[in-house]
C-alpha cells in the first residue's frame, strides 16, 4: 500500500496547491466555449490519455477535439510508418498537426507532456500562442525545469502557457526508490488526470453557474446516451471530429 499511499497524498497536494491555475484554466475554456469555441487537447506518448480524459469522453465537454501526432496518419494521409518513438521530438510534426486540425479562433488549447520539452509539443505551443489562442499546459515544473529542451529556441512548454498546471510528479515520475538506485511507480499520468478533470468539473460549475447548459457528454452505455452525445454533436457539426 506504500504506492497507494504516496499517489494519494500527492493527489490531495496537487488539487490544493493548483486550485489558483485550476480557476484560471477553468475561466479560460469558459471564456472560448461561450464564444462558440472548443478545447483541443494534445499530449503524445503517455500524455495522450490525458488529452483522452479532456476530449469525447463520458461526463465531459462535447465542443472538444484529442490532437495526436497519429492526425498525420489519419487525417493527413501518411503512412502508419512514420509514427515512431522519435516523432514527438520533431518540431515540423506541430505544424502538420495543427493544421489539419478544424481550429478557429475562439479556441482554447490544453497541451500536456510532463517534461514539457520535446520538439513537438513546444513547437505546438509557440504556434498555438503566434495565432493568438489561450494555452494551458499540463506539465511537471520539478521535471521541465532539471531537463535541457529539444526544441532549436531552448524554450520549454511553461515557459510559454497562459496558465500552467503543475501535476507534482518528480523528475523522472516514478516516487518508489529501488535497492542499489532507479524508481518505479510513475506518477504523472494519475495526477494530470485529476488535473484535467478538475478544470472541466470547474467549467462545467461556471457554466452552470451564468444559467447556461453545459454541452456535457453522457455514457454511450446508458439509456438515451447515443441519442443525447449525437444532437450535442451536432450543434458543433465540422467543428469537432471523433478519430479512433
Amino acid at each position: 500500500m506504500t504506492y497507494a499511499s504516496r499517489v494519494l497524498e500527492l493527489a490531495r497536494q496537487v488539487a490544493e496547491s493548483q486550485a489558483e491555475p485550476i480557476g484560471q484554466a477553468a475561466g479560460a475554456i469558459v471564456t472560448a466555449l461561450r464564444a462558440g469555441g472548443v478545447v483541443n487537447a494534445f499530449g503524445s506518448g503517455h500524455s495522450e490519455a490525458i488529452a483522452m480524459e479532456i476530449a469525447g469522453r463520458a461526463g465531459g465537454l462535447v465542443p472538444s477535439n484529442r490532437l495526436s501526432p497519429r492526425d498525420l496518419v489519419l487525417y493527413g494521409g501518411e503512412p502508419p510508418s512514420v509514427l515512431t518513438p522519435e516523432l514527438e521530438r520533431d518540431p515540423a510534426v506541430a505544424h502538420r498537426i495543427y493544421e489539419l486540425a478544424p481550429v478557429q479562433p475562439q479556441d482554447v488549447f490544453v497541451l500536456i507532456s510532463s517534461s514539457g520539452v520535446n520538439g513537438a509539443v513546444v513547437e505546438l505551443a509557440s504556434l498555438v500562442k503566434e495565432r493568438g489562442h489561450a494555452l494551458i499546459a499540463i506539465t511537471s515544473v520539478k521535471h521541465s525545469i532539471q531537463m535541457t529542451s529539444r526544441h532549436p529556441s531552448g524554450g520549454k512548454l511553461l515557459d510559454l502557457a497562459d496558465v500552467v498546471l503543475d501535476n507534482g510528479a518528480p523528475y523522472g515520475d516514478a516516487i518508489l526508490e529501488l535497492p542499489g538506485g532507479g524508481s518505479y511507480g510513475a506518477v504523472s499520468t494519475i495526477t494530470s488526470a485529476l488535473l484535467a478533470q478538475l478544470v472541466v468539473t470547474e467549467a462545467v460549475d461556471r457554466l452552470v453557474a451564468l444559467g447556461e447548459t453545459p454541452p456535457v457528454y453522457l455514457s454511450v452505455n446508458v439509456t438515451g446516451g447515443d441519442e443525447h452525445n449525437k444532437a450535442l454533436e451536432g450543434r458543433y457539426a465540422g467543428r469537432i471530429r471523433r478519430g479512433t
